[in-house]
This record gives structure tokens, C-alpha cells and sequence, in this order.
């Protein structure tokens, strides 16, 4: 039986719940979504007031008559959370608000792969910093998010990390001072396409991130997809193709090698060339291969048409296996999608129904460092008891 704190801490989490998935609501539309009383939001949202988790905003009238009602919303201003973003050739780090807003955000190109995780954890501890400075609010949590399995806080396999196994990621963070998280690049991004955007609430999704791997989140039923050893999703290394290029795990026929980014730029230009150069920001990468696309280079072209229909032959087994409402193209494929979307839904159209579920994601390569930032958060809204009262002043 739960005590009378519980009680009021499961109740504060409800309505802090309730403003974060809908928006600002009045008190009374509050009592109806939760089902508690007008009396009892009153005084929950009084307490949520005094720790600094919502405020009173905008006078509304519901009708043409009829007094009119205070909106409460989230607070955004006294706390936020920290996603970090460790990728092969570059970190990044965000600072996110209760209220989804981004406070802050720095990202760094890097070979990753060539240097010592105890450089690279420095270095994204710096990012950290540099984002909780100067904001004024306090971060209650960080989220690390990295392209390969873990279990707790250690890198179990990244097969385009290889030194990084076995590598304690959180202890890198501990100069912070924070609780700190570790998970899948992937997963991270597929729950904030869940939690925030075109996609919110979304039951079932599945999400693919193009990097230097290919990375897959898979949303079912609302719960995170993990398995029974916590690498479910790991699309990347599906045995799709009967190809002889070497994966990053070793192994060859994954799909990786065909739809990766590494298969891009080999595709679409010779060693030398800007495009080939792991030094160079990846995004700046990116935006040449768009520019030479619409600028009507053959061989950009064809190499993005190749990429296109990779994807969309293993996405047809992806959809086959989660029948998804929704699947999002993340990472490099959102960044040259426009390219990528009609031979992915041709290959598609030949294998399911619906080849249209297939959308682009408006994140960016920020998804992972916002989903971390979210996981970061989700204590206090679990239990905003966990926030201190605001002192009084004097």
C-alpha cells in the first residue's frame, strides 16, 4: 500500500507529465485529464510552482463568458539536462530544458577512432562544460550516447570503436559531478522521435541512423525494443547482401557496407578528394555531396540512387518484422534525403505495402544528443520530489 508521500509524489509526476506531452493547460482541464480532483491540482501545482518546475502563464477565457483561467506550464529556466553524442568522427553535446527547449549545443570533429578513449572522454567532458556555462540552469543529469552496446556504464561492442570495449564511459564524466548514462546512439535517437516533434506518442517506429555504421532504434508499443541481452535493433549487421567489402565488425554482407557512409563516399569519389577526408566536419561533407547532387553530377548520383535502394531492401525487412507506423531516416540519411527517398521507396514498394511510411528525420544528427538529454531529465519527472523547494527570499 503507498503511503500518502508517494501518493502525492505519483500524483506531482502525473500532472508534470500531463503539461509536458500535451501543453500549458488551466487547472481545471488539468483535473480532467488527470482525474484528480480541482482542489488536489491546485495544491499539487502550487508545490510545482514552489520547486520550480512550472509557472503561471497566460490568462485564457474558455467561452464567451465565464471567468477566465490561468494556463500552467513547464518551467524552463532552473533545470535542464546534458545528452552527449560520442561518434566516430565527432562529439557533441546539449543542454535541454524541461519545456524540449535547447539551451545550448556544441559539436567537434574528430577522428575518433584514432585516439586513446581517455583523450576522447576528456575532451567531450570539456564540451559538457563549456554547454552548462552560462545558462543558468542546473543540470540534473547526463546521457552519453555512443555507437555500439553497453552494459551499465561499459562499451560491450563498437564495431567501429574497437579500442573503445570495455571502456567505462561514465567515469570519463566524473569531473561533472552528475548521474550519467550510457546507451546506444540509436536508441537514444529513436526515443526523441518519440518524445518530442512530428513523431510524439508515436507507438511504433522504427528508426535508422546513418553514421560511418548504421545504427537502428526500434520503438514497440511504446517501450524501447532491447532483448533479451540488450541489442535488439542492431540493424546495421543484418546479413543483407553477398558482397566481399569488410565490415567494421569483421565480418562482410552486412548492411552496413552497402548503405553506410564509408559505401557513399566511396561511391561517389576517389581517395583524395574532400569528400574522403575523416578530418573534415561531416556535415560540411555532406552539404558538398547535396550540392554536387543538384548540381547534376552523374556519379553523385548513382551513388546516391545505390544507397537509396539499399535501404529500402532492408527496410522492407524491418517493416515485414515491426510493421511500423512510422520509419524515420536519421543521421547522414536525412541530410541528403531528398536523394534518397524515391529509389528507397521504389525497392520498398517491391517487397511491403505502404512504401510512404518511410520520413525523413527533422533532427538532424542531433537526435541522440536530445534523446540522451531526455533521459537525463526523466528522473525529475518521475519524481519531481527529487527537486529542492525554492528558497524563499529574504
Amino acid at each position: 500500500m503507498q503511503t500518502q508521500g508517494q501518493v502525492r509524489s505519483a500524483n506531482l509526476a502525473a500532472v508534470l507529465a500531463c503539461l509536458r506531452d500535451g501543453g500549458p493547460r488551466s487547472r481545471a482541464r488539468l483535473a480532467a485529464d488527470t482525474g484528480l480532483t480541482k482542489a488536489t491540482v491546485s495544491s499539487l501545482v502550487a508545490e510545482l510552482v514552489e520547486r520550480g518546475l512550472v509557472v503561471e502563464g497566460a490568462l485564457v477565457r474558455p467561452g464567451s463568458v465565464g471567468r477566465p483561467s490561468t494556463l500552467v506550464e513547464l518551467d524552463g529556466r532552473g533545470f535542464c539536462g546534458i545528452g552527449v553524442e560520442v561518434n566516430v568522427d565527432y562529439l557533441a553535446a546539449l543542454a535541454l530544458d524541461p519545456t524540449g527547449t535547447v539551451r545550448r549545443e556544441t559539436r567537434l570533429a574528430l577522428d575518433v577512432a584514432a585516439l586513446a578513449p581517455a583523450e576522447v572522454l576528456a575532451r567531450a567532458s570539456a564540451l559538457v562544460s563549456e554547454v552548462r556555462a552560462g545558462q543558468g540552469a542546473a543540470a540534473v543529469g547526463l546521457t552519453v550516447a555512443v555507437p555500439g552496446q553497453v552494459q551499465g556504464a561499459v562499451v560491450r561492442t563498437a564495431p567501429n570503436l574497437p579500442r573503445w570495449v570495455g571502456t567505462d564511459v561514465a567515469a570519463g564524466f566524473a569531473d561533472q559531478g552528475l548521474p550519467v548514462t550510457v546507451a546506444n546512439d540509436a536508441d537514444l535517437s529513436a526515443l526523441a522521435e518519440v518524445s518530442a516533434g512530428p513523431h510524439a506518442h508515436v507507438a511504433d517506429l522504427v528508426y535508422l541512423t546513418g553514421e560511418v555504421g548504421v545504427g537502428g532504434g526500434v520503438v514497440t508499443g511504446g517501450q524501447l525494443l532491447r532483448g533479451s541481452t540488450g541489442v535488439g535493433g542492431e540493424v546495421g549487421h543484418l546479413a543483407l547482401t553477398p558482397g566481399d567489402a569488410v565490415c567494421g565488425c569483421g565480418r562482410t554482407g552486412c548492411w552496413e557496407t552497402v548503405v553506410g557512409l564509408a559505401a557513399l563516399l566511396r561511391a561517389a569519389a576517389d581517395p583524395g578528394d574532400p569528400l574522403r577526408d575523416p578530418g573534415r566536419d561531416l556535415e560540411d561533407r555532406l552539404a558538398e555531396v547535396v550540392a554536387r547532387a543538384r548540381a547534376g553530377d552523374a556519379r553523385t548520383l548513382e551513388a546516391l540512387a545505390g544507397i537509396g535502394t539499399g535501404l529500402g531492401v532492408g527496410a522492407a525487412v524491418l517493416v515485414a518484422l515491426f510493421d511500423p507506423a512510422v520509419v524515420v531516416l536519421g543521421g547522414y540519411f536525412a541530410e541528403v534525403g531528398e536523394f534518397l527517398l524515391d529509389p528507397l521507396r521504389a525497392a520498398l514498394a517491391q517487397r511491403v505495402e505502404d512504401a510512404d511510411r518511410v520520413v525523413l528525420s527533422t533532427l538532424g544528427f542531433t537526435a541522440a544528443v536530445r534523446g540522451g538529454a531526455h533521459v537525463a531529465l526523466q528522473p525529475v519527472f518521475d519524481n519531481p520530489t527529487s527537486v529542492p523547494l525554492l528558497e524563499a527570499p529574504a
